[in-house]
């Protein structure tokens, strides 16, 4: 049994330690935002905030995260969808199939959370998502819109 912070709550899940944070999140508490892609933490559909940072939720076992550490997932950025990036996000019609868009917010949010106005190059570097659809350049116009917005507050 493993006590996680969730999105703000303290939740028990009765999973074996080894077990991928994803799999606790999908399957043991119902957050179904985060997705499942690769499965080896390259695709990035699995990224979740582990204390305020990036990480692919889907090579993580859940004996690695304390109850003391937060971890936020998509449906945590923002309860009603306002954060600036899923503003953005929608304004600039980024997704196509949108499979990736929730990992890739979550790794964009860290990005501004950490740089509030990067370059494109530093997107370029931070943003190792993959978009099977190729919409890289709405995701980088959204991150320019977001940061224009504030995008390093939740909504």
């Amino acid at each position: 049994m493993a006590t996680l912070n969730i999105n703000g709550q303290s939740v028990q899940v009765d999973a074996d330690p080894d077990t991928p944070l994803l799999w606790a999140i999908r399957e043991h508490i119902g957050l179904t935002g985060t997705k499942y892609g690769c499965g080896v933490a390259q695709c990035g559909a699995c990224t979740v905030h582990l204390d305020g940072q990036a990480v692919r939720s889907c090579v993580l076992p859940v004996s690695a995260v304390t109850e003391e550490q937060k971890i936020v997932t998509i449906e945590g950025l923002s309860p009603d969808g306002s954060h600036p990036l899923q503003v953005a996000w929608r304004a600039l019609d980024v997704p196509q199939c949108g499979f990736c868009q929730s990992g890739m917010i979550m790794a964009a949010a860290a990005l501004l959370a950490e740089k509030p106005r990067p370059t494109d190059e530093e997107i370029n570097e931070a943003i190792t998502n993959i978009c099977r659809c190729g919409t890289y350049r709405r995701v980088r116009a959204g991150i320019h819109q977001a940061a224009a917005a504030g995008g390093a507050t939740a909504g």
